[in-house]
C-alpha cells in the first residue's frame, strides 16, 4: 500500500509527438537565423557608416592656413624712418585640401598698432590654389597705404623705447571651395596675426603668436573660429 502510494505520487514522464520536437527544432533555427541576420545587418551598417564618415572627411572643405614668415619695418631703427615709412611682410598660405581647390576672389591685408590701423593694401589677383598647394603672400605698405601720422609715430618709438613693438596683422579674404562635381562654397576668411619687432638683446621674437580664424559664409554669419 505505501509502496503504492510512493511510486505515485513521483514525476511522471510526459510523452511529446514528433511533432512537438519538430516544431521545437524549427523555433531553435529562425531564432539562430534571425540572431545571424541582426548581427550581420549591424556589421555593415557599420561598415556603411565608417565609410560614410571617411569619405565625408574627405570632402569637407578645410579651412586654409596662414603663418606669418617675415614681418618687418626698418623705419623704426632709422633716425628719419618718419620721413619715408614702410613695413613689408611674407605670409604662406597652404591649402590642405586632398581633392578641392580653392579660388580667391579677393585679398586685402591692415596693419594695426595698439588697435589702430595704420595701412592698408590688396593683396594678390584673383587665382585658384590648387589642392595640397602652397601660395605666398608678400604685402608692402608706404607712401598713401600707410597712414602714419605723428601721434603714431611717437606711439611706435615709445613702443620702442620699451623694447618691443608689437603689430597686427589682419588677413581678409573671400574665397570659393570647388569640390568634385563642380559645386563651389563661398566663405570669408579673416586670419588675424600678432607681430612682435623686438629691440631687446638676446630676445627671440615669433612672428605668429596668435592668429584666430573667423570662417564665415557669404552672408557674414560666423561659422568656424579656431586656431592656425
Amino acid at each position: 500500500m505505501s509502496s503504492q502510494a510512493t511510486r505515485g505520487s513521483g514525476p511522471t514522464k510526459q510523452h511529446h509527438t514528433p511533432r512537438y520536437y519538430a516544431h521545437r527544432v524549427h523555433e531553435s533555427l529562425t531564432t539562430r537565423v534571425s540572431k545571424f541576420l541582426c548581427t550581420l545587418f549591424l556589421a555593415l551598417l557599420l561598415v556603411v557608416g565608417v565609410i560614410c564618415f571617411i569619405v565625408w572627411l574627405s570632402l569637407r572643405p578645410h579651412r586654409p592656413r596662414f603663418h606669418v614668415r617675415d614681418f618687418s619695418m626698418p623705419a623704426l631703427s632709422q633716425e628719419t624712418g618718419f620721413e619715408n615709412p614702410e613695413i613689408s611682410f611674407n605670409v604662406s598660405d597652404r591649402n590642405p585640401n586632398q581633392h578641392i581647390g580653392i579660388y580667391y576672389d579677393s585679398m586685402d591685408g591692415s596693419v594695426y598698432h595698439r588697435d589702430r590701423r595704420i595701412g592698408a593694401t590688396p593683396l594678390l589677383f584673383p587665382f585658384y590654389q590648387e589642392p595640397k598647394n602652397t601660395t605666398w603672400v608678400f604685402g608692402q605698405l608706404s607712401g598713401d597705404t600707410l597712414a602714419i601720422n605723428n601721434n603714431s609715430w611717437n606711439n611706435l618709438m615709445f613702443d620702442r623705447a620699451m623694447g618691443m613693438v608689437v603689430f597686427r596683422l589682419e588677413l581678409t579674404a573671400t574665397i570659393r571651395f570647388k569640390k568634385l562635381g563642380g559645386s563651389t562654397v563661398v566663405a570669408k576668411v579673416v586670419v588675424a596675426c600678432d607681430n612682435c619687432v623686438s629691440f631687446q638683446p638676446h630676445h627671440c621674437c615669433q612672428y605668429l603668436i596668435a592668429a584666430p580664424v573667423e570662417f564665415a559664409n557669404a552672408s557674414g554669419t560666423m561659422r568656424k573660429r579656431t586656431y592656425v
